[in-house]
């Protein structure tokens, strides 16, 4: 494995797509949290404490959502959003930060984002972005 914290599986036969959910947040307790909850709904994580370091990783046709910090030391995560495009991925990512402000808000979902989410992270609401993306990217139901 190319740089997370940690790694968690949950094997789900029921999903038809990568039940994988990266976590980039320089925080390690926001990434462990985000993780012991995700876990919880019955998805595979992989915690990253860089956006760099889940670019260094490479796994991206095993992730079916992101779930990033806004605000990093090194790269932020609108520019790993931008990165992503440029590399032609349409990974659906679901931002999270401790400092909303529209401004930001904006450029998030301007740029694709799922979901635009703020500190500290509220389960329910994660769970409804996460349940978005069968629709959003006909993935199949969940």
């Amino acid at each position: 494995m190319c740089g997370p914290r940690r790694q968690h599986m949950i094997e789900d036969t029921r999903l038809n797509f990568p039940p994988l959910v990266s976590v980039i947040d320089d925080d390690e307790s926001v990434g462990a949290a985000t993780s012991s909850l995700l876990r919880s709904l019955g998805w595979n994580v992989h915690l990253y404490s860089s956006a760099e370091s889940f670019l260094e990783c490479r796994h991206f046709d095993e992730v079916a959502c992101i779930i990033s910090d806004v605000q990093m030391p090194g790269m932020t995560g609108l520019q790993l959003q931008r990165r992503l495009r440029e590399l032609g991925l349409a990974l659906p990512i679901i931002f999270v930060t401790a400092f909303v402000s529209d401004a930001v808000r904006r450029q998030a979902l301007d740029g694709g984002a799922l979901c635009f989410v703020g500190k500290p992270v509220d389960g329910a609401v994660v769970s409804e972005c996460l349940r978005m993306l069968p629709q959003r990217f006909d993935t199949g139901a969940r």
